[in-house]
Parts: structure tokens; C-alpha cells; sequence
């Protein structure tokens, strides 16, 4: 028996490839499903099953496609309501792969369908794992708020944040913590997931380990648990609630969407005037040096997709520009598996095929922490934080103004709001550079990117409050 992760670290994201015997199970895929598909291939194993942990609302899944390519069962909790073929399952299903076995633990709270698996090894009669998907992370827990998410919330006081979080408190003290301490947590994120708060960089741990170490897992109350889960909230992305009901439906399979076409410069304006988004992918110093007026920057080097999904208004179209086709075709990928398909296609030639055209470029003014410090000092600029309110917390430059990067993409403030030129920071120059493209597009004058962002303050040694 062989258990693989494969981590995905631009949506933070855990799935599992469980052999034994010959067959396999893939626990949460990826939409694109080459890296399983690889695996079973590499290991001589048939995958059978699929199983879904529970409506996904960050990514899309692609247990429709692992099921059209191979034949294999889709198994999801009864409570999901998927609208696709597949095997309801319920506390205490077992599903056989090779001589291993898988068993179903329903554990509601991070959402009303969430289930965790079981492993047992062949022969054994204690299991050895332990897959949490979204209801146990290695440092935190599922945050109780994602029923809210979907596109048909249900109005039952049980599935409000705080009747999904007793929910959780009763799963982990009812089932989780009554495993041995030496059964191996798998779960289905690590740090950047927006579906908890405080998730560590380990993807892998214990449950002894997470009893003594989780904060979320310390002797207290169900209405402390409860308490401490509903406050403070981060925000949930607008695509959320998308992704939960394409997972629901079924989405459509990657083989029928068309790759996006090459767009000559002209094509590129057309759209635009036609209400189409350029999506430039490039680095944020690329982006500044030149780029198309109007163009919004999501770095595709980064947390691409979900910064997409958070900011882009949905079912508007999208060109991209990229370094090269192979980077749009990473690009167009990355947003498959936040549900954006909607590419109308990409600048055929990069933003040198602009220029050589004649086209008009703009740029963002890129800033060091000691020019941002001159200017702070003579008055002149304003500084906006793009962080979340944890990190703003946790330190800030005293002259800035809280606004985190979601908050920002849903409003951002126009030419009227800009009297004095505004510089924008966050913790490493990543997100400040997509919040300084939103706010050009807005009509903000004079925004300019702090680069290296509040790591690069800080090591600067130039002061901070708490």
C-alpha cells in the first residue's frame, strides 16, 4: 500500500493518491488530472475510485474527469446533493482499493456534507491515516462559515456559521480526537487556504502531534469553540459560492473547452471596447515597466488563481497577456481550476506585439521601502495596506491605511479619491501590485507599488506598530 500527496501551491491545495494491489483512489483531484493519471501509470495501478471530501468551494474538482478518463466510481457524501452519477456515501462506508480499505466518517461543521476517510492497511485492524479533507488541518481547523458560500444557502439554524461550528467542535471531539495518537493527519490544505485561518506550511502530521499542538484542539467549552470560530472571520471570495455548486452540477470536462486563440493587437482593443478584460500574468516589474492601459495584474508566480477568482467580476471575458504560450496555456489552467473559463484569447506576441503596433503603453511606478519612507516623511504620498486584518495586526507601518486586497477589488476608489499620489504595500509586493492595477484602472492618480512589500521594511529595519 502507497499513499502519495500532491500538493498544488498555488491554491494551497492537498489530493491523494491511495494503491494497493494494483488499484488506486484519488481523494480531492485537481481539474487537471494528468499528475494521477501519471502516477497510476507509473505504479501499475487502475484508479477505481474517486472520492470527494466535500463540496469544494476554492477549486474545482475534477473527479468528472477522472471518472470519463478511467471508468472509476465517484463516491461523495449523501448530504452533498451532487447532481452527478455516483455512490452516496454515509458514516461507516467502506470502499476497498486493492487489499486497503477506506472508511467513512461523516464529520459536518466546515460544511454540512464534510466526511473524513479512514485508512486501514491490508489486514490491519486500526487504521493508519486518516484524510480530513477540510474539517482538520495541520495547526487549525475548517473555518464554519462556507455553507454561506454556495449559490443557495440553506436557512436552517444548524447551517448557520455558529450551528456549523458546534457541529465541528462535536466532530472533532466525537470522532477525530478518538483516534490513536499515531494515526497520520492528511489534510486537504496548508498555509494561504482561505478555508481556515492560522493553517501551518506542514502538510503532513499526527493526531497526538495536532492534540497537543492545534489551537483550534485545546481542553475548552462547545460554546468557547464556538465563540472563537465565529469571530473574525476572514472574508469569502466571490467565486466561492461559484465553485461550490459547479462541484455540485458537475462541471464541464477540459477536453470541451477550446483552448484560447491568438489576438493581433487591433483584436485585443476591440474587445475592450466591448467590455473585455485584459489579464496581465507577468511579473509585477514587468507589469510597471509597461503594460496595456487598463490592464488589471495577477502574477501568474503567485496565488494566480485564487487572486483571480476573488477579483475578477464573473462571466466577464478575459485576454491575457503572458511571456510566451506556454505561460498562457499555465495560465489558462490555473483559472480552470477556480471555474473561470471564459478566455477569449491571449496578445499574440506579448506586450511587444503592442508596442511594435503603435499602441499607447502604461506604467505603475515601482517604489523601495526607503523612497516610500522619503515620501511618507514629506507629506507626500498615501499609503494604503492590502494585507488582512491578521497581518495588519500583527505589525504596520504607522502612517498607512488598512484596506485588504478583497475589500479593495469589490470598491476602489476613483480620481476623485486620489488628491494626494497613494503607494500601496502588502507583505511582500505580490498582492500590492494587483491592488496598484486595480486602482489605476479605477482612475487613481499617481499609484505607485512598494516593492519587496513589509518584508523588505522590515528588514530595512525602518519602524513598525502593533
Amino acid at each position: 500500500m502507497e499513499v502519495k500527496q500532491l500538493y498544488l501551491g498555488c491554491l494551497a491545495q492537498a489530493s491523494y493518491i491511495v494503491g494497493s494491489d494494483g488499484e488506486a483512489c484519488v481523494i480531492d483531484p485537481r481539474r487537471d488530472i494528468g499528475v494521477y493519471l501519471d502516477e497510476a501509470r507509473e505504479h501499475g495501478w487502475t484508479i477505481r475510485h474517486v472520492v470527494e471530501t466535500h463540496l469544494h468551494a476554492d477549486f474545482v474538482s475534477g473527479h468528472l474527469e477522472l471518472a470519463a478518463e478511467t471508468g472509476a466510481t465517484i463516491h461523495v457524501s449523501g448530504a452533498a446533493g451532487a447532481a452527478y452519477a455516483h455512490d452516496a456515501v454515509s458514516e461507516g462506508s467502506e470502499i476497498r482499493v486493492g487489499k486497503a480499505r477506506l472508511r467513512v466518517l461523516e464529520t459536518p461543521g466546515h460544511t454540512p456534507d464534510s466526511i473524513c476517510l479512514l485508512l486501514f492497511g491490508p489486514g490491519a485492524s486500526g487504521p493508519e491515516a486518516v484524510f480530513t479533507g477540510d474539517t482538520l488541518f495541520i495547526g487549525d481547523v475548517g473555518r464554519p462559515d462556507l455553507a454561506a458560500a454556495s449559490a443557495r444557502p440553506a436557512a436552517a439554524p444548524a447551517l448557520s456559521p455558529a450551528g456549523q461550528a458546534g457541529s465541528l467542535y462535536d466532530s472533532l471531539h466525537g470522532k477525530l480526537l478518538t483516534l490513536p495518537d499515531e494515526v497520520v493527519v492528511y489534510p486537504g490544505h496548508g498555509a494561504g487556504s482561505m478555508c481556515g485561518r492560522n493553517l501551518s506550511k506542514e502538510t503532513v502530521s499526527t493526531i497526538g502531534e495536532q492534540r497537543r499542538m492545534n489551537y483550534a484542539l485545546q481542553p475548552m467549552s462547545r460554546a468557547d469553540f464556538v465563540a472563537m470560530m465565529t469571530t473574525d472571520l476572514p472574508e469569502i471570495p466571490a467565486y466561492f459560492g461559484r465553485d461550490v455548486e459547479a462541484n455540485r452540477e458537475g462541471p464541464a470536462l477540459l477536453s470541451e473547452l477550446a483552448p484560447p486563440p491568438p489576438l493581433p493587437p487591433a483584436a485585443v482593443e476591440r474587445l475592450q471596447e466591448e467590455g473585455a478584460l485584459v489579464l496581465d500574468t507577468r511579473t509585477s516589474a514587468a507589469f510597471g515597466a509597461g503594460h496595456v492601459p487598463g490592464s488589471i495584474h495577477v502574477g501568474l508566480d503567485g496565488q494566480f488563481a485564487s487572486w483571480a477568482g476573488t477579483i475578477l467580476p464573473a462571466g466577464t471575458p478575459l485576454v491575457l497577456v503572458a511571456d510566451g504560450e506556454d505561460r498562457v496555456s499555465e495560465a489558462t489552467t490555473r483559472l480552470s481550476r477556480v471555474g473561470i473559463e471564459n478566455v477569449a484569447g491571449y496578445l499574440d506576441g506579448g506586450i511587444a506585439a503592442w508596442s511594435a503596433a503603435g499602441r499607447p503603453l502604461a506604467q505603475t511606478e515601482q517604489i523601495t521601502v526607503q523612497e516610500l519612507a522619503a515620501r511618507l516623511a514629506e507629506g507626500s504620498c498615501r499609503l494604503l495596506d492590502v494585507r488582512r486584518p491578521p497581518e495588519w495586526t500583527a505589525g504596520h507601518i504607522g502612517a498607512a491605511a488598512p484596506r485588504p486586497l478583497a475589500d479593495l477589488a469589490r470598491n476602489a476608489p476613483g480620481a476623485g479619491a486620489a488628491a494626494t499620489p497613494v503607494a500601496v504595500i502588502c507583505a511582500g509586493g505580490y498582492r500590492s501590485s494587483i491592488a496598484a492595477s486595480l486602482l489605476d484602472r479605477a482612475g487613481t492618480a499617481g499609484v505607485a507599488n512598494v516593492v519587496g512589500g513589509m518584508a523588505a521594511w522590515t528588514a530595512a529595519g525602518l519602524p513598525i506598530v502593533a
